[in-house]
């Protein structure tokens, strides 16, 4: 995800990295050159003058802003619920960590902090169907990460471990019930998290409303020139891809927030976000520490 300064009104006018142009370069070219051959033969078709009038253009780009608005409104409530589920992740998990260390015997800290860390790595890598191994060997010891890259839905692997990390404590009786309901408490909100990042990823948009969408975007681009031409004449090109800019680029900005967890430069920031949990929840007990980001190395000290 890209956060940067808001910019002056000038400077955003050139601003590339994080617009949706770079993708829809093509799409816009294409328009161009057919309204450039639409102005060029006056709207006409095989000697056939095409009819269409600007009013019905205006009718249709009415309707067309209000589908727009629909699937804009639908997209940008999956990434906003998938930010606030992230967010309640980072609160939970930094509350987990503090019951712990209010709790837990020392000797477990450092464990229940790494398999709490893990989570959010496991949680990460399942929602982008990326490879976890690196991640869970770094953070666990190494039979562990074993026994959970082995799992086909990790993230509840680490749950499980920490759930028998507290029942191994009340067993020892290093803990009580009451206090074991507690900390259980914020493991079931790590759980619901999970249901809820799911639930956005396995149930996209319905595909009928993309299709629709795109067909109706598309179709109103080239039918455009022959509104124009007799209208605005030589302007004919430079409108239509305006206009194209406006209708192509919000689709393609529906399309890339609809998937808020994938790698996309206006996707949640989910690297950010796990560095975020390791580095806070490290901090808590204790631990310095310090990443490299040219070779992406994690150093921690005690």
């Amino acid at each position: 995800m890209i956060i940067r300064p808001r910019e002056n009104w000038f400077k955003m006018l050139f601003i590339w990295k994080g617009s949706v142009l770079s993708h829809i370069i093509p799409q816009l070219l294409l328009v161009l050159i057919f309204s450039i051959l639409v102005t060029w033969l006056h709207g006409a078709f095989f000697s056939y003058k095409i009819p269409l009038s600007p009013v019905v253009f205006t009718l249709l780009g009415v309707a067309l802003a209000i589908f727009l608005g629909f699937c804009n409104t639908a997209s940008y409530d999956r990434f906003w619920e998938g930010r606030k589920l992230w967010g309640a992740l980072i609160i939970d998990s930094r509350s987990l960590v503090r019951q712990a260390k209010a709790y837990l015997p020392r000797s477990v800290h450092e464990e229940f902090t790494q398999l709490v860390i893990a989570f959010s790595y496991a949680l990460k890598h399942q929602l982008r169907g990326t490879m976890a191994e690196e991640d869970l060997v770094r953070l666990l010891p190494k039979q562990l990460a074993g026994k959970v890259s082995d799992r086909h839905f990790k993230p509840v692997s680490v749950l499980d471990e920490i759930s028998l990390l507290l029942k191994g404590q009340l067993d020892k009786g290093e803990i009580d019930s009451i206090v074991l309901m507690g900390i259980d408490n914020n493991v079931n909100k790590l759980s619901e998290i999970l249901g809820g990042c799911e639930r956005i990823n396995n149930t996209p948009i319905p595909f009928s409303y993309h299709v629709l969408l795109h067909r109706t975007v598309y179709l109103y681009c080239f039918l455009l020139p022959f509104g124009l031409v007799d209208a605005v004449g030589w302007m004919t090109p430079i409108m239509v891809t305006f206009i194209a800019y406006t209708f192509i680029a919000l689709d393609a900005i529906i399309d890339e927030i609809s998937e808020p967890f994938g790698t996309e430069p206006n996707d949640l920031a989910l690297d950010a976000m796990c560095h975020t949990i390791e580095h806070s929840l490290n901090e808590q007990i204790g631990r310095a520490y310090t990443v490299n980001m040219v070779n992406k190395k994690y150093y921690y000290q005690t």
